[in-house]
């Protein structure tokens, strides 16, 4: 937070994408901490930590997601880490610094924010659901997103986009999203959130219905109970089917 009141700066590493330094301070922290206590855990970072020998355990760490939010003074971003043991999702974390709200999730333990548990949503449709979602930060125009955020607004009672994928999913398992998706998401973007979904009582899958798993570029995660909806209304979608078109400019 002191990173974010002083308004540093920020650089870029890709077209657009960019990086502060306060996303390098806030992983070197996770990273020495992790390996003062579990010296032979493999890390995956997003900036850059390659600390892989085979281990049993593996974590995954975005030090902040939402850098460019956090760079523009946005007060939406977090830190987002996971866990995993022999392939097995088996503990989130994601903290929201600004709001002071850490959510988490253990395998079959439930899910949590603050320390008292969270469930997903009980709405039943996609017309009374409110959905998140994601755009890349750079290479928008070779992203397909943009056809399938306009379909599902105009079938669902509202889509947003915060920009940090792990505070969207931690909020599909908190009840306030009923639903979220992106396309080419990266394993440190949602190893937390996707299990606090699932132990929140939600779904995760790829856009056809197939398991999720740390690899997969497709991320659908809901409530469950509109999950089959979503799932039908992407079908539709990709083959091109009962799509609304974009209503005409008019000038008066």
């Amino acid at each position: 937070m002191p990173f974010f009141e002083r308004r540093i700066g920020f650089e870029y590493k890709g077209d657009i994408d960019l990086v502060t330094e306060a996303d390098r301070a806030s992983e070197e922290l996770i990273v020495s901490r992790i390996r003062a206590e579990w010296p032979h855990h493999d890390i995956v970072g997003e900036e850059g930590t390659r600390d892989i020998h085979g281990g049993d355990f593996r974590w995954y760490v975005d030090p902040l997601d939402g850098t460019t939010n956090f760079a523009h003074g946005y007060p939406v971003f977090c830190v987002s880490m996971g866990l995993e043991l022999d392939g097995n999702l088996i503990l989130g974390v994601v903290y929201d610094p600004t709001r002071d709200e850490l959510f988490a999730a253990e395998k079959g333990s439930g899910a949590t924010l603050n320390a008292k548990p969270i469930h997903v949503s009980s709405t039943t449709t996609l017309a009374e659901s409110i959905l998140g979602t994601g755009f890349p930060s750079f290479k928008r125009h070779k992203n397909p997103n943009i056809h399938f955020y306009h379909q599902i607004t105009l079938r669902s009672h509202g889509i947003r986009r915060a920009g940090s994928a792990a505070l969207d999913l931690a909020n599909v398992a908190s009840g306030r999203f009923d639903g979220y998706w992106e396309f080419n998401l990266n394993p440190w973007d949602t190893a937390a959130g996707v299990l606090l979904v699932q132990e929140a009582g939600g779904t995760v899958t790829r856009f056809d219905g197939s398991p999720f798993d740390i690899d997969s570029k497709e991320t659908l995660a809901s409530n469950s109970l509109i999950h089959e909806e979503v799932l039908q209304n992407f079908r539709e979608i990709f083959a091109g089917r009962g799509l609304e078109q974009l209503p005409p400019v008019i000038r008066k």
